[in-house]
């Protein structure tokens, strides 16, 4: 009250205070988007998380061409297109203590009957444009190949002309197993002019960082996604490690779910089937296969998350089904999953995408978590655990507020003129608006069910302890339609 009860003297005293009036409307869960990836060997970083709104800045802190800088580039290019403002902090790692950069290299043989021009792309990043002139020797292209790579200062790799000449060798700009996932490939070169490039393809990259650190730094901010550009998805520690802090982030007291992506581009659906079969209760990590592609493991995994966060922070209800994730190198039409396949690893824990007119489009978006002999895994799709983030986070906005914290608690029946004092019924009606309103927005299925089922009462052992209980459905998506065609003839004179 504006003035106390004990006062005498006349006085007017007006206070202030906000108070909320949206009446158990909901509000949706603002995304937030960790990446934890490394920077190049060159630069020198702290691990101190930042929060970033472009690729610029975190080029020029970590290096162009990292994991880091290649990943948000993902999530802001240039054109726009891509989460806007949801926040996107960056949590830097350095390399483990005995980690090797992974190399490569370009051989080239023959001399050059004709001129011709050619392309280099090295982990999904185009080279300058070379020329070879008529007559050119191999001894003499590796300084033309050079000279395109290091000229496109993205580039993810360091070259050198090989000491003979004919060719380059190529260094990945950090040290660790992630760069073996880069690939070399030659772009627009003839075949019929002379010179014939060999790739050795990157390798001996050994090592992934410590990602403790990172996750220890999130702290109690509610970080929505995590983009894993720190570790391939072979090296199972690092998902353990991002899968036990997940699980954490379930707790009563921590209630702050979280879901961590990482790409690949494998082509073998049995090697992803037993990949996925091996970790049949993790509900945190989700994989995402683009089979064949030419980009990066942390380019298509940031790439999903800014579809899948712009999705969740403006329509959490909806699944991620034909999510284009333009900006991702594709590979071959004959690389791609047939029906059958991707219905084979969605049952296995394993995500998958489509190619619809070259552009690579996210399908099915599942967490690795399928028990065995479990027919409907609570938490395989990701857009399960999305909603029931919205139905925390409003229960949340809800019951741990200062109106609630240390309020009175009687009984249903006690009559009051306390206006703070609260009753077992007060939370059952304020539940059940959320609950009213969470189908309302196709959150859930079935409100006037979930409400018949809410219940609260006091504590029998604890006078100072309401127990509240809130069933709900969660509402599915039209992600399967079967329809039947029936047909017939038209026979005149009917």
């Amino acid at each position: 009250m504006a003035v106390d009860q004990s006062a005498i003297a006349r006085v007017v005293g007006i206070e202030t205070k906000f108070q909320d009036l949206r009446a158990g409307r909901i509000l949706y869960l603002p995304q937030q988007i960790a990446v934890i990836g490394q920077g190049n060997t060159a630069n020198t970083y702290a691990t101190t998380p930042v929060q970033v709104t472009n690729a610029q800045a975190v080029a020029t802190a970590y290096g162009f061409g990292s994991p880091l800088h290649k990943a948000v580039e993902q999530l802001f290019p240039i054109n726009g297109d891509g989460v806007g403002t949801i926040p996107v902090t960056v949590y830097p790692v350095q390399a483990g203590g005995s980690a090797v950069a992974a190399t490569g290299d370009i051989t080239v043989t023959g001399t050059a009957t004709r001129q011709f021009t050619g392309t280099l792309r090295i982990g999904g990043v185009e080279s300058l444009e070379f020329v070879v002139p008529e007559g050119t020797a191999a001894a003499s292209v590796g300084a033309i190949l050079n000279a395109a790579i290091s000229g496109v200062l993205d580039m993810p790799v360091t070259s050198a002309p090989t000491v003979e000449g004919s060719g380059v060798d190529l260094t990945a700009k950090w040290a660790g197993i992630t760069g073996n996932d880069l690939q070399i490939e030659v772009l627009e070169a003839p075949a019929d002019a002379g010179i014939t490039f060999s790739i050795s393809a990157m390798f001996e990259g050994a090592i992934s960082p410590d990602i403790s650190g990172a996750l220890a730094l999130i702290g109690s901010r509610w970080t929505t996604m995590i983009v894993n550009a720190a570790a391939p998805y072979t090296d199972t520690g690092a998902l353990d490690d991002y899968s036990t802090f997940g699980n954490g982030r379930w707790g009563d007291l921590v209630r702050k779910p979280l879901t961590v992506y990482t790409g690949t581009v494998e082509t073998n659906a049995t090697t992803l089937k037993t990949a996925g079969d091996l970790r049949r209760s993790d509900s945190v990590n989700v994989l995402i296969p683009v089979p064949g592609a030419k980009s990066t493991p942390w380019q298509i995994a940031a790439r999903a998350v800014s579809r899948i966060a712009a999705v969740a922070q403006n329509n959490p209800a909806r699944d991620y089904g034909s999510q284009k994730l333009n900006g991702i190198i594709a590979g071959t039409d004959g690389q791609q999953f047939d029906y059958p396949t991707r219905d084979l690893l969605v049952k296995s824990g394993i995500s998958t995408t489509e190619l619809k007119d070259g552009v690579v489009n996210l399908s099915d978006t599942v967490t690795f978590y399928h028990p065995e002999g479990d027919p409907l895994p609570a938490y395989r799709f990701v857009k399960t655990i999305t909603k029931l983030q919205q139905v925390i986070y409003n229960l949340d906005l809800e019951f741990a507020t200062e109106k609630w914290d240390g309020a009175p608690l009687i009984p249903n029946d006690q009559p009051t003129t306390n206006r703070e004092a609260k009753k077992p019924k007060t939370a059952v009606a304020a539940a059940n608006v959320i609950i009213g309103n969470l189908g309302l927005e196709a959150l859930i299925s079935d409100p006037e069910t979930a409400k018949a089922a809410t219940v609260a009462q006091i504590s029998t052992q604890n006078p100072d302890r309401l127990d509240l209980s809130v069933t709900v459905q969660v509402s599915g998506n039209a992600n399967i339609v079967s329809a039947v065609l029936n047909f017939g003839f038209y026979f005149g004179g009917q």
